[in-house]
Order: structure tokens, then C-alpha cells, then sequence
């Protein structure tokens, strides 16, 4: 089995500095910052969990730009002084009974002490035999289990994109699997391990990379989350709050076919009832975002995606666009300029 690969600690050091300092994290600042840096890089090993995913999430994750993910899992090895992916099995050279158990060698190792990345949406449905990752004695071990089993074990679990977030597309209706994300798990087998969730279809890279460094450096309690357990350091405000056309929004100038100048709301954005900040951190190296290429918000990193916030070019329905205004439901705050937008919607 392929060895966990690692970056330098100088690299890492000067990399995640510049990182945190572009995600606005103002991490440079905690007193010891360096110090509390390097302990994170030597202890905390990561295992990466997919079950219910298109794999979309590790590829937008694997295009991070600062610290590029070669300069994470390639650079030259210090002995004891890396940050250890220990598993991921889409990127790992190992295969079969071996990695799964060097799965579990690491969890039981750094029992407490380890960082579990889920993937995609777990199949609750006939105990979960619907997606089924290895075997033991001949028997497959459901994604379900290594969840349960993991989980409860984990420093924290990061609930990477929509799917292992919320269920996302896998949990769309009829959902005959029974898919949930991992909150839902977790209420229903009552782990109480510490979970943030990071939605997205995909998850913007800093968003993962953030969050993960936050809880590296600074701890748990570092990272500061909304009522539906979201860093607000990404997610605080709606994607309407900073669009671009919001000036179009808030003058009436609507476009009424793709293509067109003007606020996309009458054409299906979500923007108004989806959390995420891809006005203002943009995708794609800071190069774009949909609305940017004329296409209206689909509200991918919304808890009710995809059923919720479908048909894509469809305009919310008033009533049901005023009620989340009304009560927050979006996001547990109520929206900036949430008055004039009722004002709209039922117009």
C-alpha cells in the first residue's frame, strides 16, 4: 500500500499562510499561529469517505489553487511532520482488503484525534446494502457502517457537498435507497460527534480547504456555524445579498430570456434563498461564477436542492419565496432587503 504523501512544513507553513490570508480568515492573527500550525500539520490525520457521489466534489476540491493539491500530497516527506491523507479512494494507488484496513489502523490509532471527510449521500434504506465499500469475511461493509463506525470515533466529520450534507441529488424523490446526509445519520444513531457541513454541487475548494485549516489551527470552536451547521465564514449571506445584478434586482430591470442584461430572477435564480459567497470569491482560479456567464442561480448549495429549488428555470413560487424571507428558513437570518423582495415576489 502506497504510503500517506505529505507537503514540508516550511511549504505547508508559507502555502497555507498565503491561503487563509486569501480566504479572509484572519487565521495570521491568532496569537502562536505558527506554532499552533505546525502541531496541526504533525497530528491530525485525515480519512476521506465517499459513498453516494458522482466523485465531483474531490475534483473540485483536488483544483484548489492556494496551496495547490501537489504541493499537499506530493512534495518531499518529512518524517512525523506532514498532514496525512490517510485514505481517499478515488486518489490512492492501494486497492482492496489492505487499505481497508489501514482505514480502520488509523482511526484506531488516533482514535479522537482523527478528521472524517464525507462524500456523497448514505443509503439508509435495508441497512444501507444499497452502497457497500470492502468486505469482512466475505460480507460487504456498508458505506453506512464505515460512517457509523468512523464517526463516532473522529476529532470532527466535514460533511463535503450538498449530497453528504443534506442528501442532496442522491436523496431526490422517489429516493428508493433511502439516501440522507450525514446529519440525518447522525440523529438517527445517535453520534454526536462534531459536524459541519459544506454544502455545494460542487463545494467551492475554499471552502473545504478553510474550514479544514480553521479546525487544524484553531480548534472546533474556531469555526463559527449557522443553524444548519455552515462555517458563516462562507455562508453568513445569500448569493442575492452580493450578486453582481443586484442593483438590476432592486431597479426592476429583469431579463426575460437567457442571454439578457438584467437581474435573472423572473428567468429561475436562486439566489435569494441560497447561502453560499460565489458572488465575491468566484470560481475557477477567482476567474467567474453562473451568474456571471448569464445563467441564473440553481441554489446547488441549498439544503432543499434538488427538489426544492426545481424546475432550474422556473421562478420561485411567491408565496413560497415571501414564507422563507418571513422566517428565515434560508438560512436562519433574514435576508438584506428582505421586505422589498416580498414586495416583489407577491407582485
Amino acid at each position: 500500500m502506497r504510503k500517506p504523501t505529505s507537503v514540508t512544513r516550511r511549504d505547508f507553513l508559507k502555502l497555507s499562510a498565503g491561503s487563509v490570508a486569501a480566504l479572509g480568515l484572519a487565521l495570521a492573527d491568532i496569537p502562536g499561529f505558527t506554532k499552533l500550525l505546525e502541531a496541526a500539520v504533525s497530528e491530525v490525520p485525515v480519512i476521506w469517505l465517499q459513498a453516494g457521489t458522482c466523485s465531483g466534489c474531490s475534483v473540485s476540491v483536488l483544483n484548489t489553487v492556494s496551496p495547490k493539491i501537489q504541493n499537499i500530497l506530493i512534495d518531499q516527506v518529512v518524517p512525523g511532520k506532514h498532514i496525512s491523507l490517510g485514505y481517499h479512494a478515488t486518489i490512492m494507488a492501494g486497492q482492496g482488503d489492505q487499505v481497508i484496513e489501514a482505514m480502520y489502523d488509523i482511526a484506531i490509532q488516533n482514535k479522537g484525534g482523527f478528521v472524517l471527510v464525507a462524500e456523497g449521500a448514505f443509503s439508509m434504506k435495508d441497512e444501507g446494502i444499497y452502497c457497500e465499500i470492502g468486505e469482512r469475511a466475505d460480507q460487504g461493509i456498508t458505506a453506512l457502517e464505515h460512517l457509523t463506525t468512523l464517526g463516532q470515533d473522529a476529532l470532527a466529520v466535514l460533511a463535503l457537498g450538498t449530497c453528504a450534507s443534506y442528501g442532496g441529488i442522491p436523496a431526490a424523490q422517489p429516493n428508493p435507497t433511502g439516501c440522507q446526509g450525514v446529519g440525518d445519520v447522525f440523529a438517527e444513531t445517535g453520534i454526536q460527534t462534531p459536524l459541519v457541513n459544506i454544502p455545494g454541487c460542487p463545494p467551492h475548494p475554499d471552502w473545504f480547504v478553510g474550514t479544514l485549516a480553521s479546525i487544524l489551527i484553531g480548534g472546533l470552536d474556531s469555526v463559527e456555524l449557522d443553524s444548519e451547521k455552515r462555517p458563516t465564514a462562507f455562508f453568513a449571506e445569500t448569493v442575492h445579498d452580493r450578486c453582481e445584478r443586484r442593483g438590476n434586482f432592486d431597479s426592476d430591470t429583469f431579463a426575460k430570456k437567457l442571454g439578457e442584461d438584467g437581474c435573472l430572477y423572473e428567468l429561475g435564480c436562486k439566489g435569494p434563498v441560497t447561502h453560499a459567497d460565489c458572488p465575491t470569491r468566484l470560481w475557477n482560479n477567482n476567474t467567474s461564477w453562473c451568474v456571471a456567464t448569464n445563467s441564473p442561480c440553481i441554489g446547488c448549495a441549498s439544503l432543499e436542492f434538488p427538489d426544492g429549488v426545481s424546475p432550474v428555470y422556473d421562478k420561485i413560487p411567491l408565496m413560497t419565496l415571501e414564507d422563507k424571507i418571513a422566517i428565515g428558513v434560508a438560512g436562519g437570518v433574514v435576508l438584506a432587503g428582505g421586505a422589498a423582495l416580498a414586495k416583489k415576489a407577491i407582485g
